[in-house]
């Protein structure tokens, strides 16, 4: 089966090849944890979701790597918990809790990695240094 996918550079719609023929990589943002998710946070979960059957389908399961992190730092997240009287930890918890809930309910697939953004601080300023 083939994949065709829009590419915004060109403007078409062009065959999906793999830049690596044993296996596929993606990458979406995912959600930043300040408060009780909403439809608006679902959408993108959800085209990404269908995206990753696709390609898991197509290119097999253990093939596809699907990152979709978790944004727990953020001036966001820093006022609602301080609003709360609350750290920044116990706040994403607590709706990361909620929105693993709802992801179930709506039967999306987990990601294969799900890495809060804070793991990966030195990394992010080491890139943009």
């Amino acid at each position: 089966m083939n994949i065709n996918l829009y590419n915004t550079l060109t403007k078409k719609k062009e065959k999906f090849i793999p830049i690596n023929s044993s296996s596929v990589k993606m990458y979406a943002c995912g959600p930043t944890l300040y408060s009780n998710p909403h439809i608006g946070n679902f959408r993108p979960i959800i085209i990404f979701d269908v995206l990753f059957r696709v390609l898991r389908l197509t290119f097999g399961e253990d093939r596809v790597n699907y990152v979709r992190n978790i944004t727990d730092i953020d001036d966001k997240i820093i006022d609602k918990a301080n609003e709360l009287n609350i750290t920044t930890d116990q706040l994403v918890e607590l709706t990361q809790k909620t929105y693993h809930q709802n992801l179930n309910s709506l039967s999306i697939l987990s990601p294969t990695h799900e890495p809060k953004a804070t793991n990966y601080i030195s990394k992010m300023i080491e890139m943009i240094a």
